[in-house]
């Protein structure tokens, strides 16, 4: 196009201004472009080519990138044409990619199109020029706005030859056109359904080929959220999104001229357009080293090998990040099932009238002295509360930084889930920490069901060996899998234990929860599963329930030697209680109480989380606990 014909003109972008999204264009950014034809489209929408109004011829200038925009004969570019005639629409924006930044200063980049806007991006981006046409089709005159979009009284001279084509000019182009569209003689017409790829594009005029390219770019570029046209909040987030794509890895599935011409090359000689889709596509992806769980299928084609990488990261989960932590289900039961008091300081009695014969009834014979029953002792515990407690400090700034979540809060919720499970295992199994740790919680305050006495708690070692002896001898293995023998040793013992308990008897057993997959994947001799469901297991070992508690994997304790017996190493299996016989005594029933306070002198907020509390097994015999001693296995690796 010449730059004598055309209907508009004006800065599409001005250099040193800061555009709407930050950016801030600099001399000679777009001096690639420099007397290159890009499409004219309407507020940058690609979606449809009715939407390609005509072109652009663009110059590079010192202050800025200079357009002589021509419309089509398109309805939609009539139509356009009248706005920009009329003055009603005066703003100008450009799609660019390849782009290359330092800081918010744009270097080097590439215009793709150029778009009549309602509003521009760029604040000197304007129809400055509109070239008024005559009957005969000569330019007569000019009419120039201003920066607030008003009309100038400015006139373009009409005795310049060189800015004129004359009649004579139009004629001898047409006729030379007319002469390139006549048919070769003799040459035989290809019946339209034996027509290639090549002969198609042949056929094409200058201006169908570039809406063609400009659909091929959309196709493997950007897509338009609907969403966002039918926000009338959303027009800056518009504007930067359509103005400038930055995403190395989004731009680089844009087609470019050369990109275009590959692919018609690759069309021409194979005789398929998609296939040379597939291979533009192919090849970007493959050289930018990305997976296909990076992409998403296209618009429009049903091959979803085509796709587009992410511009952007998402949050998956919109608001404050998940937690990863141990599974929590068997602490709230805890919490919520020990039997709690509104005292911290506990005391059991208990007398063991069971084995005195001299506490039995007697029978009287006439005429002999009635004997005093025997004596007995009581047994007497007392449990003294301690403090548990919880501490953090959240830096001011973080609080103030963190806007998609509340901080504050987020981190209330981490410091009640770790006071939680740290009053659960305490109960279970202990706080793991050494003696002389000054923040242990010790065994005398809150008594750990594992480790307790043996008039609380009743313990058994399970032997697998024996089970396994017992079951088949020798030749066991060629009978049972290890997962039978396993799972008969842990159901004998329990039900075994099960005879001493003098609890409330609504069990429930706490174990691991691979213990609880190697019982349910116990086999008969015909391969038939033992335990469908943890239901039937449950069932099997006489329990209200079974709790799978990560926590309590490869846990071990030692025990010290006496006298007798040497020392010894036991691992837990598995613990049966029914947590109303275990009292926690606090204070206003348990009330866990929350401390704030700012430290202006390293700006901090820090939080304070604690309870005071006792806790202990209430009813003799009311737990079982089931160990492996493993004092002589060398463990593997």
């Amino acid at each position: 196009m010449s730059r004598t014909k055309y209907d508009f003109a004006g800065y599409v972008t001005r250099n040193d201004l800061k555009c709407a999204d930050g950016r801030v264009i600099r001399k000679n950014a777009f001096k690639e472009n420099d007397g290159k034809t890009v499409p004219l489209v309407w507020n940058h929408d690609h979606s449809d080519p009715f939407n390609v109004l005509g072109h652009a011829l663009l110059e590079n200038r010192e202050d800025g990138v200079y357009g002589y925009a021509s419309f089509n004969n398109s309805e939609a570019g009539q139509a356009a044409k009248v706005l920009v005639d009329h003055g009603d629409v005066t703003g100008l924006s450009i799609y660019a990619n390849r782009l290359t930044q330092k800081g918010s200063d744009v270097l080097h980049g590439m215009i793709r199109e150029v778009s009549l806007v309602l509003a521009g991006a760029n604040p000197g981006a304007m129809i400055e020029e509109i070239m008024a046409h005559s009957e005969d089709g000569v330019s007569e005159e000019g009419i120039f706005w201003d920066e607030t979009g008003a009309p100038l009284d400015i006139s373009h001279s009409d005795d310049s030859e060189d800015e004129i084509n004359t009649d004579e000019e139009n004629k001898e182009e047409e006729i030379k056109h007319a002469e390139e569209d006549k048919p070769v003689a003799n040459e035989e017409k290809k019946p339209e359904s034996d027509k290639t790829v090549e002969d198609v594009i042949n056929s094409m005029t200058e201006e169908q080929k570039t809406v063609m390219y400009a659909l091929i770019g959309e196709a493997l570029g950007d897509t338009v959220d609907d969403d966002d046209e039918d926000d009338e909040d959303m027009e800056d987030d518009d504007v930067k999104h359509n103005v400038f794509d930055t995403d190395d890895r989004y731009e680089s599935n844009v087609i470019c001229h050369s990109d275009q011409e590959k692919i018609i090359a690759d069309a021409k000689r194979n005789g398929s357009f998609r296939e040379a889709l597939n291979s533009y596509a192919a090849d970007v992806l493959q050289h930018d080293d990305t997976s296909e769980d990076d992409l998403a299928p296209v618009a429009g084609f049903d091959d979803t090998s085509l796709g587009y990488l992410f511009p952007d990261y998402k949050d998956v989960r919109s608001g404050e990040p998940e937690l990863i932590t141990y599974d929590q289900g068997w602490v709230t039961k805890v919490i919520n099932g020990v039997h709690k008091t509104p005292f911290s300081r506990i005391r059991t009695r208990q007398v063991d009238i069971r084995a005195i014969d001299d506490l039995k009834a007697k029978g009287y014979v006439k005429g002999h002295k009635k004997a005093l029953t025997g004596k007995y002792s009581e047994a007497r515990r007392t449990t003294d509360p301690q403090t548990i407690y919880v501490k953090s400090a959240l830096n001011r700034d973080d609080i103030v930084d963190l806007t998609d979540f509340d901080y504050v809060a987020y981190q209330y919720k981490i410091d009640r889930l770790q006071l939680n499970e740290m009053l659960a295992m305490s109960i279970f199994v202990g706080d793991g920490r050494e003696d002389d740790d000054p923040d242990k919680i010790f065994p005398t305050h809150i008594r750990p069901i594992w480790t307790d006495d043996e008039l609380f708690t009743i313990h058994g070692d399970v032997d697998f060996n024996a089970m396994a002896q017992e079951l088949q001898g020798t030749n066991t293995t060629n009978y049972f899998g290890e997962n039978f023998i396993y799972a008969e040793a842990i159901l004998q013992k329990t039900l075994y234990l099960r005879e001493q308990y003098k609890g409330s008897g609504k069990l429930v057993m706490y174990t691991d929860p691979h213990l609880v997959n190697v019982m349910l994947l116990a086999r008969d001799r015909n391969g038939r599963r033992i335990y469908g469901t943890k239901a039937e297991l449950a069932a099997a070992l006489n329990v209200r329930s079974i709790e799978e508690v990560e926590q309590f994997a490869d846990k071990t304790r030692t025990i010290a030697a006496t006298l007798t017996e040497p020392a010894k190493t036991k691992k837990l299996l598995a613990i049966f209680v029914d947590l109303d016989d275990y009292n926690v005594g606090a204070t206003k029933g348990g009330e866990i109480t929350h401390f704030n306070q700012f430290d202006i002198d390293f700006n901090q907020e820090k939080s304070l989380l604690e309870t005071r509390c006792s806790g202990a097994l209430t009813r003799i015999k009311s737990a079982i606990v089931l160990e492996e001693d493993i004092t002589n296995t060398i463990p593997s690796g």
